[in-house]
């Protein structure tokens, strides 16, 4: 009889050929655009191209799930959060 292993790591992203789902759906989506193109066009370039595209295109969507780079856009927040007055002008009569 075969045993199975409890997952315990449920808190692991699921992966299909090392990447996450919506990675793995934009690459099927290459794939099938691809094979469409092959089909209308029957060009030996074409094949070769879209073979070559669909692999880089593999390879740089695992890299970037082994190194996801992070875009920051500037500081979010104020260093300090205060409610003096930020201008020189005195508004009040002495």
């Amino acid at each position: 009889m075969k045993r199975y292993k409890v997952y315990r790591n449920i808190r692991m992203r699921a992966t299909i050929m090392g990447l996450p789902i919506t990675l793995f759906a934009l690459m099927m989506v290459s794939v099938v655009c691809s094979l469409l193109l092959v089909i209308f066009t029957f060009q030996f370039g074409v094949i070769v191209g879209l073979l070559l595209f669909n692999a880089l295109l593999y390879g740089a969507l695992s890299q970037w799930v082994k190194r996801p780079f992070q875009i920051t856009a500037g500081k979010t927040f104020p260093d300090i959060i205060s409610n003096k007055r930020l201008s020189p002008l005195s508004y009040v009569q002495h």
